[in-house]
């Protein structure tokens, strides 16, 4: 959406908050919807926080609370649809399905694919809406359970890959796993281009742990793996999946 128009919206949302002294919510927001979002609010100091409905999601929804409030529960809901595995279908599938039975885009999180299985997450207000008129994507035909099991599916396209660092500090691990300069790194983390579990972060010097979703907008997300191997001369093995 435009920024200006998103801007006000993310501005209305804190106002409701503060002024009802309840939470509210809005989104689902993309990564840099989110990035907006997370900088506009930390200049105001206000009391906000960012989730998807689960660790390291790419679409996340913006909760504004109260002073006295330090967390809540988001209305995220998710739904596992299962189909034959002979069945090939994607992200795009299942967002266009969903489009076209007139589902807005915020209402709609990340859509995790797999071979026979998706995992999407929805606001709670669409989710009896779904269960009801969804039963096909595309000519496939899919059942629907809400919830979903771990893992989590990875998504349509993944590659698990090993680089080494000098260090763990942010703009080591931005450089060696997008494949820039350190110098280009340190650019992207000040520019607002990174942001380290759905949260932007400015911070060159900000130590990355094994877990941390890193998303360089233009280059990709990157999940961390082990960070316990070194080698001869003490640098670290970082292992990482990357998303597409």
């Amino acid at each position: 959406m435009e920024s200006e128009i998103l801007i006000a919206r993310i501005s209305d949302t804190q106002d409701i908050s503060q002024k009802t002294s309840k939470p509210k919510f809005f989104g689902f927001l993309s990564c840099e919807e989110a990035a907006l979002a997370q900088k506009l609010l930390e200049n105001r100091n206000a009391n906000f926080c960012l989730f998807g409905g689960y660790e390291g999601a790419q679409r996340v929804m913006l909760g504004c609370l109260p002073d006295w409030c330090n967390e809540t529960p988001f209305p995220i809901s998710s739904v596992t649809f299962t189909y034959r595995g002979a069945d090939e279908l994607r992200h795009r599938d299942f967002l266009g399905a969903l489009m076209a039975l007139g589902i807005s885009r915020e209402s709609v999180g990340d859509i995790l694919v797999e071979k026979g299985r998706t995992v999407v997450f929805f606001k709670d207000e669409v989710l009896p809406f779904v269960l009801s008129n969804v039963t096909r994507i595309g000519r496939v035909g899919v059942n629907t359970a809400i919830g979903f099991d771990e893992p989590l599916p990875l998504g349509d396209s993944l590659i698990t890959a090993s680089v080494t660092v000098s260090s763990l500090r942010l703009d080591c691990v931005v450089s060696a796993v997008a494949n820039v300069s350190r110098a280009k790194a340190n650019e992207l983390i000040e520019a607002g281009l990174v942001s380290v579990n759905s949260l932007v972060c400015e911070k060159s010097t900000k130590l990355v742990t094994t877990g941390d979703a890193v998303t360089v907008r233009g280059k990709g997300k990157f999940i961390i793996g082990d960070t316990c191997q070194k080698t001869r001369k003490d640098r670290t093995v970082l292992d990482y999946k990357k998303y597409f």
